[in-house]
């Protein structure tokens, strides 16, 4: 069933408007008196609708207002739940029941419906009532605020520059400084100051500058509720002491043992990010080992209790940040709204002036202002209008409440079909990286994402994702092949959303039983649960606790026990995260198979999992991702399932051979090994994915393919019409050539990432890939006619080729090759150099170069200096030496962008 989008405003009125339609259709014809009554309703809510997204975008109402909006809200989301409970008898079918219990079933079914009409009959009144008193306040009146935002043509300079200030190098270096005296014991330095002055951002800026000068370095965050033992998880994560997919419980004192015993006798930086108390600090430092190495220690910390702690009370140790000067605040808001080579349109000039009196020059609220201006018209209106929303109180006295509201503008300025998506990230604990693809799926099972105009919603969904990127209200925290695939939210932006779902009664968060009693005695119902850091595992909810998770339709649980499921009678989004369970415990998932309305379903854990033995019913279920999960037994019915969209579980012999009938996948996530144990016949489990017509995502593993499997596989890709995104993986190199001789496959394909897959030559059939934007190839020789072949592809962005032998001729790259490239890596076992040229006009947007080259006499390619917009050289080969660096560098050197050029790491 697929309506208009969930606002935060008006709940589900949209969704529900279509649903009061969908009983006036021809497949409930046999239900007359709940057609008359939807009929009823559905004019009624139409009315209040309207009304409804009239005060969608406005902030400040009538206290009146504001609780008829609400009512109506929660009516919407009470009314919905009873029309799906009415759907949901109708579709029972007890059709091969004996007589006896076909006789009990009628009777227990019609004592249901009799209740769901009795609920139906209340709810009428209720929206009589709610209609008059729409008619009473005249609500129809109010005039709401138009807020149309043209998307910022700049959006991937934005990701680029979203971790670079002005202002920046002056602070980088003094802090480097301090750093980096002539004292042999350990150092720490603490970077103060209140949320939104970029201590971060200066904390990742002195950390590149001299990483390269110590033996290991490592950067991660805290936060106000830090699990410690996922925390030093993290830190030896990020030293590379563990690989990120094993998870056993272990004791604080342990990881700390280890880590003492890792960094002992060597130079290591350390980047501690966003303490909030001293016991926490307390407990961190135990990790690091007093040396007379020179090793050092960055803290960034909002309380100056802590930063003096960290620094043993050390003046020289602390850095306190201090807001941008009016001149670097100038500069910031132009680069981000005109490009740093514009000024200020001089009919502008004062009000911008006005607008950055009110910042105080603090960063966050400049890059936030600046986003919302540069999706603005440039007339002085416009602007007058961004500037008197900021109000009087920043003028004088800038606090964080302050701030607060100038982050509370960015959110008002959102139109409507953002704002339930954005609020959504209040799901996640502070400090999390939110993975792009993972969150979409969520957006559309909760109905945030709309398909009004027929597009995909999944791509409709990244669009969101990218407007919120496009306005800073969500941060970049990884960028892949130019597209921002994770991200982070600040954590003063953080209150502002939990602030906000709180009015609003969108999300509610948890940490304690407290909290969840609290919770019950709210005005309104609990729709969407975020728990986490609950203690005592394995403990019973109380009843209160129970009776306020009965209504909710997203629950993400975080590191805490989880509740019986039984209890979700309407859950369409269940995300389940929790690093610490016993590998040999048994997380028993078998209630799912009751939640009718499950659309997502995600679950990380190292333990064991128990699923039901049948998911019949779930009707709706879309996405299934189990990644790391052990399951006991996988449902005899899952091919059954009619939505199933996205699916993530290690398959092994239970299903894996029923893979060709899930016709309705869109990504499949497919481990080689489950395809190679005795029990599977494996060519006919790889014939079966041909079947998946539908399917746009393949990521899939090979173990131990032969030549029968390779045909087979070849045989299936070629029948993957509408596949966007290709990956393959393996432990080791397949070398074949079956791939290599398909008949014009992929028509849509978008990337191809080919890991250790070894073709022959670069396959003809690539030249026809005109949507093609990421490839990853390694080919055993490649011609410069190959090369070429690649080099016309239109779309083509990214550009890693590998190749075990280099032919004798030049490869010269000539004008109008590879037009739109971005990034290129050329790997090889030779001097890349020694044959690769570029010709004026070849690659015009080339940024980042990455090439193999010898040690001590490694060859600079010719025309190095045709490529106009060069960022980056990075050289791979073994123990890269001064001369063939110095020797690039000097090639460079007329270069109008001085590139960069270093060893790859």
């Amino acid at each position: 069933m697929t309506g208009g989008i969930v606002t935060v405003a008006t709940g589900v009125m949209n969704p529900l408007i279509s649903k009061l339609t969908a009983l006036m259709g021809d497949e409930y014809n046999k239900f007359k008196g709940v057609r008359k009554q939807a009929s009823f309703l559905e004019k009624e809510l139409s009315a209040m609708n309207a009304a409804l997204q009239k005060l969608e975008l406005i902030d400040e109402i009538d206290p009146t207002v504001k609780d008829w909006r609400d009512h109506v809200r929660e009516m919407s989301y009470d009314m919905e739940n009873c029309i799906d409970d009415f759907m949901r008898q109708s579709r029972a079918d007890d059709a091969k029941a004996g007589f006896i219990k076909k006789t009990a079933r009628r009777i227990k079914k019609l004592r249901e419906r009799l209740r769901i009409a009795d609920r139906m009959e209340e709810l009428k009144t209720l929206a009589i009532e709610a209609n008059a008193r729409r008619q009473r306040y005249n609500i129809d009146d109010w005039k709401p605020t138009s807020s149309t935002v043209a998307i910022d043509p700049r959006l991937c300079a934005v990701y680029q520059e979203a971790d670079t200030l002005v202002g920046i190098d002056g602070p980088r270096e003094e802090v480097a400084t301090i750093l980096m005296d002539a004292r042999k014991k350990l150092k720490v330095v603490s970077i103060v100051g209140f949320g939104g002055l970029g201590k971060t951002t200066l904390a990742k800026q002195v950390y590149d500058k001299i990483g390269s000068l110590f033996d290991c370095k490592a950067f991660f965050s805290v936060s106000q509720r830090p699990d410690m033992t996922e925390l030093l998880n993290n830190f030896q994560l990020k030293l590379g002491m563990r690989d990120p997919d094993t998870s056993r419980t272990r004791k604080v004192d342990d990881i700390i043992e280890e880590l003492r015993q890792h960094l002992k006798e060597k130079r290591y930086l350390i980047v501690v990010d966003d303490v909030w108390d001293q016991p926490t600090w307390n407990t961190i430092k135990c990790a690091f080992p007093e040396d007379i190495n020179g090793s050092r220690v960055v803290v960034t910390t909002r309380v100056e209790d802590v930063a003096a702690a960290a620094c043993q009370n050390d003046g020289e140790g602390i850095y306190k940040m201090e807001p941008l000067s009016d001149q670097n605040s100038r500069m910031l808001l132009l680069n981000r709204v005109f490009g740093s080579k514009h000024d200020c349109p001089p009919h502008l000039k004062e009000v911008m002036a006005e607008i950055l009196k009110k910042c105080h020059g603090l960063p966050l609220a400049v890059i936030t202002i600046a986003s919302l201006l540069a999706n603005k018209e440039t007339s002085r209106k416009s602007w007058e209008s961004i500037r008197d929303s900021l109000g009087t109180q920043l003028a004088t006295n800038p606090t964080l409440e302050e701030m607060k509201s100038i982050l509370n503008l960015s959110y008002m300025h959102l139109p409507a079909h953002l704002r339930a998506c954005f609020l959504y990230f209040g799901m996640y604990p502070e400090d999390w990286d939110i993975e792009r693809d993972d969150l979409v799926r969520q957006w559309i099972a909760e109905g945030l994402v709309s398909n009004l105009h027929g597009h995909d919603l999944e791509d409709v969904g990244r669009s969101y994702f990218n407007e919120l990127i496009n306005r800073s209200v969500i941060q970049p925290v990884m960028v892949y092949r130019e597209e921002v695939v994770l991200c982070r939210v600040h954590d003063m932006m953080l209150d502002l959303i939990l602030s906000r779902c709180d009015e609003d009664n969108f999300i509610s968060v948890a940490y304690n039983y407290n909290d969840m009693a609290r919770l019950h005695g709210n005005k309104y119902k609990v729709r969407r649960l975020s728990l986490s850091s609950v203690a005592g595992r394995g403990a019973a909810y109380a009843p209160t606790i129970d009776v306020c998770l009965s209504q909710i339709r997203s629950f993400t649980l975080f590191w805490a026990p989880l509740p019986s499921l039984l209890l979700f009678k309407y859950l369409r989004v269940l995300r389940i995260t929790d690093y610490n369970l016993d590998e040999e415990t048994t997380l028993d998932l078998a209630p799912i198979g009751q939640l009718f309305q499950l659309r997502y379903l995600y679950v990380t854990v190292s333990c064991y999992v128990q699923l039901p033995s049948k998911l019949q019913g779930l009707v709706y279920l879309e996405t299934l991702d189990m990644p790391s999960a052990q399951l006991k037994s996988i449902p005899s019915d899952i091919a059954q399932l009619s939505r199933l969209s996205y699916l993530n579980i290690r398959m092994e012999k239970f299903m894996s051979e029923c893979i060709g009938n899930m016709k309705s996948l869109r990504t499949l996530v497919i481990d080689g090994e489950d395809l190679s144990m005795k029990e599977v016949n494996s060519v006919k489990v790889i014939m079966g994915l041909g079947e998946l017509t539908n399917l746009r995502n393949l990521k899939i593993r090979v173990n131990g393919w032969e030549k029968p499997e390779r045909d087979a596989f070849a045989s299936s890709l070629g029948k993957l019409r509408n596949l966007k995104c290709l990956h393959f993986s393996s432990g080791y190199t397949v070398e074949d050539n079956e791939l290599g001789s398909l008949s014009n496959p992929f028509p849509q394909l978008e990337e191809f990432i080919g890991g250790r897959w070894k073709f022959h030559r670069v396959p003809v059939w690539m030249g026809g890939l005109n949507c093609l934007r990421n490839l990853e190839l390694w080919v055993k020789e490649a011609s410069t006619q190959e090369v070429n072949l690649l080099g016309e592809l239109p779309s083509l962005v990214a550009l890693w080729l590998g190749t075990s032998h280099i032919p004798k001729e030049s490869a010269i790259l000539g004008t109008g090759l590879f037009p739109v490239l971005k990034s290129l890596t050329f790997g090889a076992q030779e001097d890349v150099g020694a044959y690769l040229g570029f010709e004026a006009g070849a690659m015009p947007n080339l940024r980042f170069l990455c090439i193999s080259t010898s040690r001590e006499h490694g060859v600079v390619p010719v025309g190095l200096e045709h490529l106009l917009r060069l960022e980056t050289i990075y050289l791979r080969g073994v123990d890269i030496g001064d001369a063939i660096v110095s020797a690039f560098r000097d090639a460079l050197s007329a270069h109008p962008n001085h590139p960069s050029v270093g060893p790859s790491f």
